[in-house]
């Protein structure tokens, strides 16, 4: 039986590369998008097909069409940060399994509508099943080696394409778990580069992905300037995250097959050893 997947976001550029992605690895996708209200356009194609764009203006009164031509469909959400709680609630509202890619929001609330609700879903800052497992490295480290770093200090910067408009979602999850560690820092004092010279120039970043890249960099120094430890994960693209997306997809449907409905983060997905 296909998986019906429901990608909100197009006409975004996330939105699209998703789409495509699905189609390429076998699922169904539904003709239907959530979007803004303030996109002009009411339908957009993308992996040869036509997608209807629903706005907050009118998916209430059509979300019930689609939902009962395409049962048992799973959203999929590269939206826009502001409507992150807004879209949560939407799907939970209507019952709509959920994966969210969007960064941003109220990330405790939108935790806690799930848990509180039971509702099937993946929310994760990051989709990229590798920098997931870095993620995990960084929080085993915390956790196992508290005072590894006593003494040091930490500095993050990250570089996106200048239409992110949040910090980015995974170096916040990284920096608290260097918090854990002990040390004096917080996401307010990440370095945000949205500049395509200082991105190019500063952090490396080839010319032909300006519009579409993830470069970060943790530093951590000793207290006397003698000892520097750097971590660094660059990422040119968006496919990366795209094939993450469709691996909480096929999880998210495996478990709601077994008749498993709550919450997930992608290292569940990481852990059940199902990603390609």
């Amino acid at each position: 039986m296909a998986t019906f997947v429901m990608v909100n976001g197009i006409p975004g550029n996330m939105g699209k590369i998703v789409a495509e992605t699905c189609v390429a690895r076998g699922l169904e996708l539904v003709p239907f998008s959530l979007t803004g209200e303030q996109i002009v356009e009411n339908e957009s194609e993308v992996a040869g097909k036509n997608i209807q764009l629903l706005k907050p203006s009118n998916r209430e009164s059509r979300i019930g069409d689609v939902l009962a031509k395409y049962p048992g469909l799973i959203a999929v959400d590269f939206t826009h940060p502001t409507a992150v709680n807004d879209n949560a609630k939407f799907y939970v509202a209507h019952g709509i399994p959920f994966v969210m890619g969007t960064t941003g929001g109220d990330r405790e609330a939108l935790v806690k509508l799930v848990q509180e609700t039971a509702h099937p879903s993946v929310i994760a800052p990051n989709m990229a099943k590798q920098i997931v497992a870095f993620q995990a490295m960084i929080e085993w480290l915390s956790k196992t080696f508290p005072t590894a770093f006593d003494g040091y200090k930490l500095s993050v910067v990250e570089s996106h394409q200048k239409t992110k408009a949040d910090t980015s979602g995974t170096a916040k999850a990284v920096v608290k778990s260097f918090e854990n560690m002990g040390l004096d820092f917080d996401e307010s004092r990440i370095e945000k580069v949205r500049n395509d010279q200082e991105s190019v120039e500063r952090m490396g970043v080839p010319e032909e992905y300006l519009s579409g890249h993830a470069f970060h960099t943790y530093s951590l120094d000793s207290a006397d300037g003698t000892v520097h430890f750097e971590f660094r994960h660059n990422v040119c693209g968006r496919k990366i995250y795209a094939e993450g997306s469709v691996d909480a997809v096929n999880f998210l449907a495996g478990e709601l097959a077994k008749g498993t409905a709550k919450p997930f983060n992608m290292m569940d997905v990481l852990r059940s050893g199902t990603m390609r």
